[in-house]
């Protein structure tokens, strides 16, 4: 009797800890909103798209973006959107990641010539700009 009592307690216990193991893990939202609420400052210039790091053809006329090589950190941001302001004339505009521009300074950003044209003309070549992810 005293063998079994010990056996419901050894059972009892792994199932306890199998309980406690299968907890769901909270998602953490804080770092989540922290990297939206981020924003960046660098030089915005453009480029002739085609296929981009994340795997997919994209338009020159797409409102697109590639991000230098460490906020690209793989591919992590493929398909976010960025909601980017040109800090000389106020135009914002929301973009969509596509690329990663491994010439880029950090937080500067490579776009398509449709959306470097609604900040300034190709000509121009360079703007500054400040952004986010939404």
């Amino acid at each position: 009797m005293a063998r079994s009592g010990l056996l419901f307690l050894i059972v009892a216990f792994f199932a306890a800890i199998l309980c406690v193991l299968s907890a769901p893990v909270p998602v953490d939202e804080e770092a989540r909103d922290i990297e939206k609420r981020t924003s960046y400052t660098g030089q915005g210039t453009w480029f002739e798209v085609g296929l981009g790091a994340c795997g997919k053809r994209n338009k020159n006329t797409d409102f697109i973006v590639a991000l230098d090589t460490s906020l690209y950190a793989g591919g992590k941001h493929c398909g976010k959107t960025i909601t980017i302001t040109d800090t000389q004339n106020g135009k914002v505009s929301t973009a969509t990641v596509v690329d990663e521009c491994p010439g880029c300074g950090h937080g500067s950003l490579d776009m398509s010539p449709s959306l470097f044209t609604h900040f300034a003309s190709l000509n121009q070549g360079v703007i500054k700009v400040k952004w986010s992810f939404n």
